[in-house]
């Protein structure tokens, strides 16, 4: 649709206001509102000016005037704003040239599709992001040296022990770490879930389930058909945005904090990809579990750069409390068919060629959409580009194994400052066609460094959660 199709379009619904949401650079939505009658056709190509430098870790207070321009192809009725309401996602761009702006996480996502087209290697990568989030009725900070927060879910239940001014007890609670599908009673949110679902499916995206996760208090999974990478970063962000706010007016709190709760399962954000090209999945193939050669040197990109990409796909200090054996965590930087313990799972549930993809399982919902999945499709590039072989598959459940058996196993970072470390040694291969910019990486560093690491590091680790912003 032209920018006055769209606009009479939303007049027609009745639709009063615009709402213009976009992303920082460290992941967290942010948005304008005008009124409708203020919009005029060349609205969609000139936007709105803003200042950057009150973002976070954007432009310096001198070169503050940015713009964000509306994409028209997203038009969606907000469902959670009162006053009938269009809502767009835009893109951010520099006023001066209009031109996209290094530090928008969507231009980089934009960016890194057209260098896969230009590789050669495929047209087209395909994600299915899987972003976990628990939901509370209550939260507070924890007073335990190895919590980050101390969550109290009236329904469930929630840790055991050292519990302070809980609801109460109504005897349906899951068990640690045994919360995967239960039925209701014990299931307290399926009634929630299922709004949420309802809200997605009016916001265009395509559900396939719903359930309950293995996390005893609240932790819940929606999973939403794949899409491109650039769609696939749109819809987590809308995702994130419908469920936090469904929450709220049923009077609970959802959180996309990886690791919430001591001693039990933490949420992640498994990405499930392959590429294709003139409609042919390259991925698939006669080598290991199906796969192709090409999806086995993209394998081996990931393992190779797999403990610097953490310091995109999980930015947090509180990203590394969940990288943990035991806890269906991806600390193993390995391979396997089927094997939920390696950190690259080839699924099986289809053997189809066109079903054939592997499941890239350490990221968490924490991180940015947009640059994780450009991240991801970068490192695995670079070990087709260079044919990196993954080496051979692990087929045991990982952790069982003995050191000596893991001596050759490469294993995620142990923390935020360990994976910014390899980072700032290995992220050559994001630079390539232009995707990520030094400055924005730099930036990045610098932010993670000055505004996490150090600060968690001087105050007690129970305030580590006022410095983590959910995004």
């Amino acid at each position: 649709m032209s920018g006055a199709e769209v606009l009479k379009k939303a007049k027609d619904q009745g639709l009063k206001m615009i709402d213009l949401k976009f992303m920082d650079m460290l992941g967290a939505w942010q948005h304008f509102s005008v009124p409708i009658d203020t919009a005029g056709p060349d609205f969609f190509e000139k936007g709105i000016a803003f200042d950057g430098s009150s973002i976070r870790s954007w432009c310096e207070i001198h070169k503050s005037d940015m713009t964000i321009v509306p994409d028209i192809e997203t038009f969606k009725v907000d469902p959670f704003i009162k006053v009938p309401t269009a809502t767009f996602i835009c893109d951010v761009l520099d006023p001066t040239t209009m031109t996209p702006y290094n530090r928008d996480p969507r231009s980089i996502a934009k960016k890194a599709e057209a260098y896969l087209k230009s590789t050669g290697i495929g047209d087209t990568i395909y994600f299915g992001p899987e972003p976990e989030f628990f939901i509370f009725d209550d939260v507070k900070f924890s007073q335990h040296p190895n919590r980050a927060m101390y969550a109290i879910d009236t329904e469930e239940g929630n840790w055991n022990s050292d519990r302070e001014g809980s609801g109460p007890n109504l005897g349906y609670k899951p068990r640690t770490k045994e919360g995967y599908s239960p039925v209701p009673p014990l299931d307290s949110l399926n009634d929630i879930r299922n709004e949420i679902v309802m809200e997605l499916q009016k916001m265009g995206l395509k559900v396939e389930l719903q359930h309950h996760e293995v996390g005893s208090a609240g932790q819940c999974e929606i999973g939403v058909k794949f899409s491109t990478l650039l769609g696939a970063a749109d819809n987590v962000a809308m995702f994130k945005y419908v469920v936090k706010n469904v929450a709220r007016r049923n009077g609970k709190t959802a959180t996309f904090m990886p690791k919430p709760l001591f001693g039990d399962n933490g949420s992640g954000m498994h990405c499930h990809l392959s590429i294709w090209k003139n409609g042919k999945n390259v991925f698939a193939g006669n080598e290991y579990a199906g796969l192709s050669k090409t999806a086995l040197y993209f394998i081996g990109g990931l393992i190779k750069h797999g403990r610097a990409l953490t310091a995109i796909t999980n930015p947090t200090t509180n990203s590394f409390k969940r990288l943990v054996p035991g806890y269906e965590a991806p600390c193993n930087l390995a391979y396997s068919n089927r094997n939920r313990s390696a950190a690259i799972r080839i699924p099986g549930f289809n053997t189809s060629a066109n079903a054939k993809r592997i499941e890239f399982r350490p990221p968490d919902p924490s991180s940015n959409p947009y640059l994780t999945m450009a991240a991801i499709m970068m490192a695995g590039l670079d070990g087709v580009e260079k044919e990196m072989h993954p080496g051979d598959p692990i087929d045991k459940n990982i952790y069982g194994l003995s050191k000596a058996e893991l001596k050759d196993v490469p294993s995620t970072p142990a923390s935020l400052e360990e994976a910014i470390s390899e980072f700032s040694r290995d992220h050559e291969y994001l630079l390539k066609g232009d995707v990520f910019s030094e400055d924005l990486l730099s930036a990045w560093i610098e932010h993670k460094m000055d505004n996490e690491i150090k600060q968690v590091g001087i105050r007690p680790t129970p305030y580590e959660f006022l410095l983590y912003f959910d995004a």
